[in-house]
């Protein structure tokens, strides 16, 4: 944001000297404006970046351009005078105007400070977009990071920035401070964002540890106002003490952000620590409801050895063979078949990680060894084998809903209304518990005898309920423990996780070009109320839907249709139907929606910086500002807000 006029030639460019005002976001206001304003550092800027970033001052306004006698509050159809016809004949004001301009040269000290803590924050930017800690030492100087970056700024300043540098005082150790003034002036940047942007989502991810301390990472996802999907990382939430007290912190640490929490629409969680705040937020903001999330983008660390041990184990079945390491170098572990994959490749997992254990060539390090031993000590476990084989079975069930929700607007919209008959089939499993768990039991000890598994109840069990060990038989104890609890789980969560709410919204992606000429029906406008909050004239919703369908009721079954939201919203004439615009906006937000290509860079981008980086270098600090590099803003935003938090280092 700009502290100062942007009128070249205005006189009062003391920042706060006059009222500031923002230019209009209407792009016909906005242009007329830039026309008065006779700035060439304006006229190629779009509407929405001259209103974040660009302000003009109440000198340029005629008075009858405000709303009030103390010029704080401009009229909607406000426009600026020229630049040239700003200065005033009256004689007396000419003076004043010397004097501001006198005011403003006269500390000159003071500017070339402020330019010298704008170097060190671009220093801090270049650091932190690299995820390279300022106080980590700098490779054969001597010295930190941070104060390599400053000599050599200083060695390579034009005669302003140099004389800014050499004149000041403040020390180029003292970063801390610096990154934690940063830091709130990018989350006030990255926040500013999303409100312009209207309804988001909250994303929180894996609890994290960073310096002894257990965090979960939060992501916002937004559209923004180019109608493209964000992801953005918004920090880590601590956490610590009861469940009850976390959710009261951490809800209100979310309001103190500033967000509109009316416009929050979901949430999404992979943390189980969340189900309080989950709760809690969804009793205070019924719109912001529940919904699943897809897993992050997973790989074998071990792709060769797998495939030698698959083909070992389907010597006579290539194609099989081959289809099951097409899926082993998937993202596998994220998809609908992830537990009839596993089973699959559980005898050549065995001889796999066995192999690496033994590394016979010696081409393991001891840590992935020993990993692998780990991994074998488990996976032999008749535990896990039932544990596998019933959630295989269970699932099963789901498979079909599971593919459908991760495909196009029609499948996901067909998903919705076969949600009933899933839930029905598994209350049938779960009511005749007795019948199936006889045969998962006959497929587990089938698997397990394969593997010479012994078959046996837990040792944990056992020796937690020492006075009987004869009396617990194998088959009721995995069914009471194991296949009922199970069934009854994934019920409950469907049941959690696809609520009205969550149902309502997804029957909207029948509007979906794609959806609406494979189902050629015109979609109900109550199938829409989910997200009332979104339309900008819901008056006109019937009439605007039935326009929408006879649009695409008339394409030829040749042409190419949008087949997502996300294309939707790059339809040219979509600016004809506001409604339907707003709709896909608000569905675009959702955790459960399909991503748009590469959407997950953000998850994978945080997932590296925690694999990759030190722990001796680990900052919540320096990883939000790594991942929230391409923020823009004006710097003197920043210098601003740290040199009122740090008075001593206004002047040298």
């Amino acid at each position: 944001m700009q502290n100062r006029c942007a009128v070249p030639s205005c006189a009062a460019q003391r920042p706060n000297s006059r009222p500031l005002f923002r230019f209009p976001l209407d792009p016909d206001r906005s242009e007329k404006w830039v026309s008065r304003c006779q700035n060439p550092d304006v006229l190629s800027r779009a509407p929405e970046h001259l209103y974040k970033y660009y302000r003009i001052c109440a000198d340029h306004f005629e008075p009858s351009a405000f709303n009030d006698t103390e010029e704080s509050v401009l009229k909607s159809d406000a426009v600026p005078t020229l630049a040239e016809d700003t200065t005033k004949g009256d004689e007396s004001e000419k003076k004043g105007r010397n004097t501001v301009e006198g005011d403003v040269q006269a500390p000159a000290e003071e500017s070339q400070h402020r330019e010298y803590l704008k170097s060190l924050f671009e220093i801090l930017l270049l650091l932190g977009g690299q995820n390279i800690p300022p106080n980590g030492p700098s490779e054969g100087c001597g010295s930190t990071n941070f104060q390599a970056l400053m000599e050599y700024q200083k060695s390579c300043a034009d005669g302003v920035r140099q004389k800014s540098c050499e004149s000041s005082k403040e020390s180029p150790t003292q970063s801390a401070p610096m990154v934690e003034a940063l830091e709130k002036w990018v989350h006030h940047q990255l926040l500013e964002e999303v409100k312009q942007s209207g309804a988001f989502s909250i994303i929180t991810d894996d609890v994290v540890e960073l310096s002894g301390e257990r965090c979960v990472p939060v992501f916002l996802r937004f559209v923004d106002r180019r109608d493209v999907q964000q992801d953005r990382f918004a920090g880590f939430w601590s956490l610590g003490g009861s469940e009850e007290r976390l959710a009261t912190e951490l809800l209100s640490e979310l309001e103190e952000w500033g967000l509109d929490m009316k416009q929050c629409r979901a949430q999404a969680h992979s943390s189980r620590n969340m189900q309080t705040l989950a709760g809690q937020l969804l009793e205070r903001y019924p719109q912001a409801f529940l919904t699943p999330r897809s897993p992050p983008t997973s790989t074998c660390p071990w792709p060769v050895e797998l495939d030698n041990a698959i083909s070992i184990y389907f010597p006579e079945k290539e194609e099989a063979a081959q289809e099951l390491k097409e899926a082993c170098r998937s993202n596998w572990t994220g998809q609908n078949e992830a537990f009839e994959v596993a089973a699959q490749i559980l005898e050549p997992l065995l001889l796999c990680v066995d192999s690496i254990h033994d590394n016979e060539e010696m081409r393991w390090s001891d840590e992935v060894a020993n990993a692998a031993l780990d991994i074998s000590k488990a996976i032999t476990s008749f535990e896990f084998v039932m544990a596998l084989v019933v959630l295989k079975n269970t699932l099963a069930l789901t498979r079909a809903f599971g593919a459908n929700l991760r495909g196009q607007a029609a499948d996901r919209h067909f998903a919705v209304s076969s949600l009933e008959a899933v839930l029905h089939s598994l209350k049938e499993v779960s009511d005749n518990i007795d019948v199936y768990h006889e045969f998962w039991t006959d497929e587990a000890i089938n698997l397990a005898t394969a593997m010479e598994i012994p078959i046996k109840v837990p040792r944990a069990f056992l020796r937690k309920h020492p006075s009987a060990p004869g009396a617990v038989r194998l088959e009721s104890h995995y069914r009471d423990r194991l296949s009922a609890p199970v069934v009854q789980h994934v019920i409950r969560e469907l049941t959690r996780l696809f609520g009205e709410q969550h149902l309502g919204a997804l029957k909207c992606l029948s509007l979906v070009p794609l959806a609406m000429a494979q189902q050629r029906g015109a979609p109900e406008p109550q199938s829409v109320l989910s997200f009332h909050q979104d339309l900008p004239n819901a008056g006109v919703l019937p009439e605007e839907l039935h326009c929408w369908q006879v649009k695409w009721s008339k394409q030829a079954d040749g042409d190419a249709l949008p087949p997502d939201v996300h294309q939707a919203l790059r339809l040219a004439d979509l600016r004809f139907f506001p409604n339907v615009r707003g709709i896909f906006r608000a569905l675009a937000v959702l955790p459960s929606s399909s991503p748009e290509d590469g959407s997950d860079v953000a998850y994978r981008r945080l997932q590296g910086l925690l694999e990759n980086t030190p722990d001796p270098f680990k900052s919540k600090s320096l990883i939000f500002l790594s991942m929230n590099c391409d923020v823009v803003g004006d710097l003197d935003e920043a210098v601003e807000a740290y040199s009122k938090a740090h008075p001593d280092s206004e002047r040298p």
